[in-house]
């Protein structure tokens, strides 16, 4: 195992994380996180020169379309059924 996790730096997330571990946990939390970074290296060592980024899995197009209106709001139709109104809104009673 090439990376080493001192107590130090397990306490410091324990913080962020807003967890209390006692020692048996924090030993174990620092085991899991050496082999999450060795295994982060490992992947690291794979040569992705060739490779083309992805910035999601699946093939989207045209994300950013121009909006375009297509049947309105039915505001003045809905403002036509107030009691009352007053310029584009409904007028209700005052509620304290």
């Amino acid at each position: 195992m090439a990376n080493i996790i001192s107590d130090e730096t397990i306490e410091y997330v324990g913080i962020l994380a807003k967890l209390e571990l006692d020692g048996q946990e924090k030993e174990q939390a620092k085991k899991d996180m050496g082999e999450m970074l060795d295994y982060i290296d490992q992947l690291n060592e794979l040569d992705t020169s060739g490779v083309e980024p992805m910035s999601h899995v699946f093939p989207v197009n045209n994300v950013f379309r121009e909006d375009e209106v297509t049947n309105g709001d039915g505001r003045d139709a809905t403002l036509e059924n107030a009691p009352e109104r007053k310029e584009d809104a409904f007028v209700v009673p005052k509620t304290i």
